[in-house]
């Protein structure tokens, strides 16, 4: 069988448009699109006379500003289609014609029709498309009038519905103002009456009258009962217990029916992180005699437990690697019960989570965690209890390279460990929550000089504080988020042990007696918001999504007769796996940059040793944009590709502070969401600031590497 050569779309004219440009039309053919060229002998002969003859009326009437009208003028010469095929299709041909259709009627032309459409090969074997159009007459709305509604008035449902007599016709916009049928998103008529138990409302606009150019409609409606929820069925969770699905729902049997609850459920379900999100069902059961709806919520079980592990062998420095284990649905409860260990037992939605590091002799450290996200059981009241110990060896190396060695026996000691509990907020709405978390670190230093601080190479150092964080995040989902948004402030403060003693200047002691009680006052602010650029494509709903965030920090003292400490400061650059997490440093990763030392952005050191004397910022902001695609969905292997602009910079102190004097970078990414091993991921940045003339990205471009986490 010969199935011949593919063809292909050579052009497409359209005969008949008044009112609607060429491109414009063409670009509705989603899937028919015209072959790219560039050529002084065009197909159509007359194309350079009919260009000549419209060139008075182009260059009178400044067509050069429209793209359009310039393109249109190029296009027998010109004509570039970078991510289009011109293959030709005939099921995705019929489609587009559709689509034209559809256009034409959102801009009032109810009666628009595809008088004919004519396909001819040219010379060449390709397709010729010749489309003949009737676009008629352009409609607009009259008279809107409502019937059958008891629950809210003509007024309220007419500004609910935000149509105005005179607008331009647009039965699609009707439609979706009325939510027939109901988009995602709410917003319209059928929103305002499901959210409020009336389940059963139905809704229909009927043309009554054509004046002209203007239609009148009337919106008969039938509100029904309103449907109070009657039982809860759940299904699909085989490892999660019912109850850790049941307290997030915002359904409960008794309640009058809402639409809003059902979707504010869903994300509850999909932030506990233990589901496929993607397959989250939600399946209202309606019983009109009874005034009563059951509903049926199905749910997909994920692997989300994460293993990390890494080894190696460093001669004389010994064994170095990571073991690590977090179990995200852990349950304390049957820790006696063999029967449930699957490695261990789950099922509860808490979290457990430990973790050994070691780096040979030079550095170790071990951390444990447990959260139990509804303490009591009754209400989200998150709890969470975290122990950790640090020891670096800073000589470590050196002894190893036969290097000499000037404080033989040095090291830096940390524990430290913090108890935390939060609440979930009903004002100013139940996205907000506030966490309390008293928090105590216990440093011990011996010939440790690398804080850059005279005095402070030996002793010991007691940071005892209070964190207050104010939250807020609706964010649809964990992973890949697609709207909403997260914000995030907190307050850490020591006790004042200066307030306590007015008359004592501490900066004429020693540093070391300084810091034996830490103090200071620190805040730190975060917001991140998630706008989808398109609409969800595919059984997948992948959709394009723009992120957006700010970061901002400080810390400082309480009054000028204290030296604030090198702890708690915040470190810029890099990838977000500096060393300087043992100080107990906020670490602030850019891209495209090493770590660096100097708010002056033309200073970018290429290497980690930082110069005599500094000792952390003690300000920074970062502003980010982000438009993120995803490639795989699939809770197996969650995948997308990002491109970033991002912007940041640290200060030594407030009068240095400058929130436009920053570090700018732009690159590519990816990231893989795996169950077993979490994230992983890689970025290439490119540090705008430290690029040279001549230099070219040799030495502006840096990879970021990720494992675990997603660094600040």
């Amino acid at each position: 069988m010969d199935r011949g050569h593919k063809v292909k779309v050579n052009d497409i004219n359209i005969v008949g448009n008044a009112n609607v440009a060429d491109n414009t039309i063409k670009k509705k053919l989603k899937g028919t699109k015209e072959v790219s060229r560039f050529t002084l002998y065009p197909d159509n002969a007359n194309a350079w006379v009919d260009s000549m003859a419209t060139t008075d009326n182009y260059w009178k009437e400044m067509g050069y500003l429209s793209a359009t009208r310039t393109l249109e003028k190029l296009d027998p010469y010109f004509r570039f289609h970078l991510f289009s095929s011109a293959k030709f299709n005939d099921s995705k041909y019929e489609e587009d014609k559709e689509k034209v259709i559809a256009y034409y009627n959102s801009k009032g032309h109810r009666d628009f029709q595809i008088v004919d459409d004519t396909l001819y090969n040219n010379a060449k074997g390709n397709l010729n498309i010749e489309m003949r159009v009737d676009e008629g007459k352009k409609y607009y709305f009259g008279n809107i009038t409502w019937r059958g509604n008891s629950v809210y008035s003509d007024t309220i449902l007419s500004r609910a519905m935000g149509i105005q007599k005179g607008d331009v016709y647009n039965l699609e916009l009707l439609n979706k103002r009325l939510g027939t049928p109901p988009g995602p998103e709410g917003g319209d008529i059928s929103s305002l009456y499901m959210d409020d138990g009336y389940l059963f409302f139905q809704v229909d606009p009927v043309e009554i009258g054509i004046r002209g150019d203007t239609i009148d409609f009337e919106i008969r409606m039938q509100e029904g009962p309103q449907a109070t929820i009657k039982d809860i069925r759940i299904a699909g969770n085989e490892k999660t217990n019912e109850h850790v699905i049941r307290r997030e729902l915002r359904t409960m049997p008794g309640d009058k029916f809402s639409r809003q609850n059902l979707i504010r459920s869903q994300r509850e379900i999909s932030q506990l992180g233990f589901f496929n999100p993607e397959t989250i069902g939600i399946n209202p059961v309606p019983n009109v005699q009874e005034g009563t709806v059951d509903i049926d919520y199905k749910v997909e079980e994920r692997a989300n437990d994460q293993l990390e592990l890494s080894a190696g062998w460093g001669g004389y420095i010994g064994l170095t690697g990571t073991l690590g284990v977090t179990f995200n649905n852990f349950s304390l409860r049957n820790i006696f019960k063999k029967e449930t260990w699957d490695p261990l037992p789950s099922g509860d939605g808490q979290k457990l989570s430990v973790r050994i590091s070691s780096n040979g002799k030079a550095y170790r450290s071990y951390n444990f965690s447990f959260t139990e996200p509804w303490l009591g059981g009754k209400k989200r009241n998150p709890f969470s209890v975290n122990f950790y110990s640090t020891y670096q060896n800073p000589n470590a190396f050196a002894e190893y390279y036969n290097m000499p060695v000037d404080n033989e026996g040095a090291y830096f000691r940390v524990l430290g460990g913090s108890v935390s509990i939060g609440k979930q907020l009903k004002w100013p709405d139940d996205f907000f929550s506030i966490m309390y978390a008293v928090n105590y670190q216990r440093y011990k230093l011996k010939d440790f000089n690398y804080f850059g601080m005279a005095g402070f190479e030996t002793g010991t150092a007691n940071n005892l504080s209070l964190r207050v964080t104010l939250a807020r995040s609706s964010v649809d989902q964990q992973i890949f988020p697609r709207s909403g948004s997260s914000f995030m402030l907190f307050g850490q403060f020591t006790p004042p042990y200066s307030v306590f003693n007015p008359d004592k200047d501490y900066k004429n002691e020693a540093i070391a007696d300084q810091f034996k009680f830490i103090e200071y006052q620190k805040y730190r602010m975060n917001a991140e918001w998630y706008v989808p650029l398109s609409r969800p494509r595919g059984t997948d709903n992948k959709s394009l999504v723009l992120k957006v965030a700010a970061k901002f920090g400080y810390v400082g003292t309480y009054n000028n007769r204290t030296t604030l400490s090198p702890f708690g400061r915040f470190e810029l650059g890099g990838d977000g796996l500096s060393n300087f997490a043992v100080y107990d440093r906020d670490i602030i990763s850019q891209r495209g940059y090493p770590v660096y030392y100097t708010s002056n952005p033309k200073l970018n050191p290429e290497n980690g040793s930082p110069p005599p004397g500094y000792s952390g910022f003690s300000m920074f902001n970062k502003y980010v944009v982000e438009l993120r695609y995803p490639f795989s969905l699939n809770p197996s292997s969650t995948i997308f590709g990002l491109m970033f602009l991002e912007a940041a910079n640290g200060y030594s102190d407030i009068k240095d502070y400058d929130p436009f004097r920053l570090r700018r970078s732009v690159g590519l990414g990816a990231r893989f969401y795996l169950p077993m091993f979490g994230l992983l991921g890689f970025d290439y940045g490119i540090g705008l600031d430290r690029l040279t003339p001549g230099g070219g990205l040799k030495n502006a471009g840096k990879f970021t590497f990720m494992l675990g986490f997603e660094p600040e």
